[in-house]
């Protein structure tokens, strides 16, 4: 990154400059994490590395030290305002190898301060990140302070690092502190940042790496300061980590290839694991896992997966750690971060010159799967659960068993049918060009002939021949269930199934949200929505879910910080507003937005004429940039509806005089930031209404099943 070397002594402020490349560009291209607390993340990776590498040059050394020291200013008895945020760890210290890796533009070697761009996430938080630094170089000791930062003084000299001294000294203890000052933008993330919340992150974040060395983890302490006065202190140490369940050792042998040249197969030679596995409260491991150890780092590259359990599983409220390490593993390290020279079976290049005995990485991870099923036996109940689950989605949507569709144990439903439809489409395109002959032959007939009918009967039937017998099960399926569904939705209303009967609270509402679109569901293709609109299932969507944790393609709508005018309002009045749950929302486009609200039939909708727009603003005001929705849709439900109240509550609602229902053509969505407001068009409609249309749609398919 620099066009000067940074050797010993710069007495006066010198800009880092950046050769061959923008740093204007690289802030535009890498882009702020979404993950808050990234920033505090880089410095205490480097923390660790730079105490293991002191420790590798210095047995009598030990474990090390890190202080993070967390300081705010109180507004209330509640809340504090960030001030700054500092990481001090007694390690090697910025040597001249570690400042010039730190100033090269994504170095992904090994060593100390090398996380590539994430110096650039100080720039994107912090309006000044401040580096005093203590180290030694050729048995004399140096101080070193540099300054990171974004500003228009740096930019302008096309750095984002200025180093303000470089001098030797006559104190001999080596150290890093890292100090966080101005934050860009406000956080409520870090003005709640305290000494017990960030150790909850940290021990998140950083377990895998604890867990594999809770004897060798440095002393780490956080202080928590208001006006600079020590408020309290949290610390972490291998009491606070999980210690393993069970450690074993397994043995893999090496493959070779076969006499016949085409196969493989195991030889005499062999290597030795170890296994150490972890059964974790789920509040504090996410997901289940297994990770390869090499020379005490955690390979977070190196993929491989459990077989038996998803990585969403639980046991008894725990998840399960798997860390694997061994000479092998080793030995196989490379000068990459995070990369293994552990080949695959589905290398080409090894395939090209396979003429020695190899270990593969998928031995490694079967043989690893299997040792940890025979160490927990109820891990085959969980096999056995996401089997009967698999069975059931196959018949519910027709999956025969010749369907070539491979489906893993972290595949979800939706994931699945994909495969499927996939699968699907390439049997549809073998017989493409049969059909399509079929249809050339039209060209042949003559409606006028007295033959006509006979000719297109023949026609007919070749094509039945040639669709295949999945494509006619499925229609049948697909009527089948239409008929029983809206048979269903006749018997809610007439109130004739036998739990409306029971004697328990109402809940004809949740009966007839759960037939058309399961609560809590995300599945819409599943969903029978199509009773309100054929295109509603192959919209994106969900049903009965909070409004903070709706996501689309993964990605959180609303936003998870907001402006403190905009945090009073959503908890103004003893309110959540966030927390409220939409019956249901659907996306059928970019900036378009679907919301549908079920009343109970008993209930008089035009008291609720005001919620979906409730909504609407809430999703034009709240979300995400990404996500500039100004076009909805609502459709209030019910059976009690009087158009009397409903035009008399909202005068612009009209009557559909062709079908029984009310429209309001256009309301505007204040957009209180001043931007573009949106625009809501809504209908009123009843549940009946729904029915009649339904049983219309599907009459004739109905028919010709003879399911009348």
């Amino acid at each position: 990154m620099s066009s000067k070397k940074f050797y010993m002594i710069e007495q006066s402020p010198t800009f880092i400059i950046a050769k061959d490349l923008s740093f204007t560009g690289i802030l535009h291209d890498i882009k702020k994490s979404p993950t808050s607390l990234s920033p505090v993340f880089e410095a205490f990776t480097n923390a660790l590395e730079s105490i293991k590498i002191k420790k590798n040059n210095n047995e009598k050394f030990g474990n090390g030290k890190i202080v993070i020291s967390i300081y705010a200013n109180e507004l209330t008895d509640k809340t504090s305002e960030f001030r700054a945020i500092e990481i001090f760890d007694n390690g090697v210290g910025f040597n001249e190898e570690e400042f010039k890796r730190f100033n090269t533009f994504k170095d992904n070697s090994k060593g100390f301060k090398n996380l590539g761009s994430g110096r650039i996430q100080y720039v994107h938080f912090f309006d000044r990140t401040t580096i005093n630094s203590i180290f030694n170089e050729n048995n004399k000791y140096f101080e070193r302070e540099f300054i990171l930062s974004k500003s228009k003084s740096f930019l302008n000299h096309n750095a984002i690092v200025k180093q303000n001294y470089c001098k030797e000294i006559s104190e001999q203890n080596t150290y890093s502190k890292v100090s966080f000052t101005g934050l860009l933008e406000p956080s409520n993330i870090y003005n709640s940042l305290t000494d017990d919340s960030l150790k909850k992150e940290l021990l998140k974040r950083y377990l895998h790496y604890f867990c594999f060395n809770s004897n060798e983890i440095p002393e780490i302490i956080i202080d928590f300061y208001i006006y600079d006065s020590l408020k309290s202190t949290s610390t972490i140490s291998k009491f606070d980590i999980p210690k393993y369940d069970k450690k074993e050792d397994i043995i893999i042998h090496y493959s070779t290839p076969a006499r016949d040249g085409n196969s493989i197969e195991k030889s005499e030679n062999k290597e030795v694991f170890s296994v150490a596995t972890f059964k974790v409260d789920k509040k504090l491991l996410e997901n289940n896992d297994i990770k390869l150890i090499s020379k005490g780092e955690v390979v977070e590259e190196t993929k491989i997966s459990l077989n038996g359990i998803s990585r969403n599983d639980n046991i008894n409220g725990n998840k399960y750690l798997v860390l694997v390490s061994g000479n092998y593993i080793d030995e196989k390290d490379t000068n990459i971060r995070g990369e293994l020279d552990i080949p695959t079976k589905n290398s080409t290049k090894l395939f090209n010159a396979f003429n020695q005995e190899v270990l593969f990485l998928e031995d490694i991870e079967s043989n690893v799967n299997d040792k940890l099923k025979s160490l927990y036996p109820e891990i085959e109940k969980i096999i056995e659960k996401h089997q009967n689950e698999l069975e059931h989605l196959k018949d519910m949507f027709l999956i025969g068993e010749d369907d070539d569709v491979e489906i893993s144990i972290n595949d979800d439903d939706k994931k699945i049918l994909e495969k499927f439809y996939e699968a699907q489409a390439k049997k549809e395109a073998k017989v493409d060009a049969s059909i399509k002959e079929s249809i050339d032959r039209l060209d042949y007939l003559d409606t006028t002939s007295k033959d006509y009918e006979d000719e297109l009967e023949k026609e007919i039937k070749k094509l039945v021949r040639i669709l295949p017998e999945q494509n006619k099960r499925t229609l049948s399926h697909y009527v089948a269930r239409r008929k029983l569904v809206i048979e269903l939705f006749s018997k809610i209303l007439d109130k004739k199934l036998k739990v409306q009967n029971s004697g328990f609270r109402e809940k004809d509402e949740a009966l007839i949200h759960n037939l058309l679109f399961t609560q809590k569901s995300t599945n819409t293709y599943g969903s029978d929505l199509w009773i309100l609109n054929e295109e509603f299932i192959y919209f994106k969507g969900n049903s009965e879910l909070q409004l903070k944790d709706l996501e689309i393609d993964n990605k959180k709508v609303f936003k998870s910080e907001f402006e403190e005018e905009e945090q009073r309002y959503l908890t103004s009045l003893g309110q959540s507003r966030l927390d409220t749950r939409p019956d249901v929302l659907l996306f059928p486009e970019e900036g378009k937005c679907i919301i549908i609200e079920f009343k109970a039939p008993n209930v008089n909708a035009s008291n609720h004429l005001t919620q979906i727009n409730k909504y609407a603003s809430f999703i034009r005001n709240y979300t995400n940039k990404e996500f500039k929705i100004k076009t909805f849709y609502g459709y209030l439900i019910g059976e009690g509806i009087e158009p009397k109240d409903v035009q008399g509550s909202v005068s612009t609602f009209e009557h559909s005089h062709n079908f029984d229902y009310l429209f309001s053509p256009a309301q505007r969505v204040i957009d209180f930031n001043g931007d573009e407001h949106g625009s809501i068009y809504t209908e009123v409609l009843k549940y009946t209404s729904l029915l009649k249309r339904a049983e219309l749609r599907n009459q004739i398919f109905i028919e010709k099943l003879g399911l009348k």
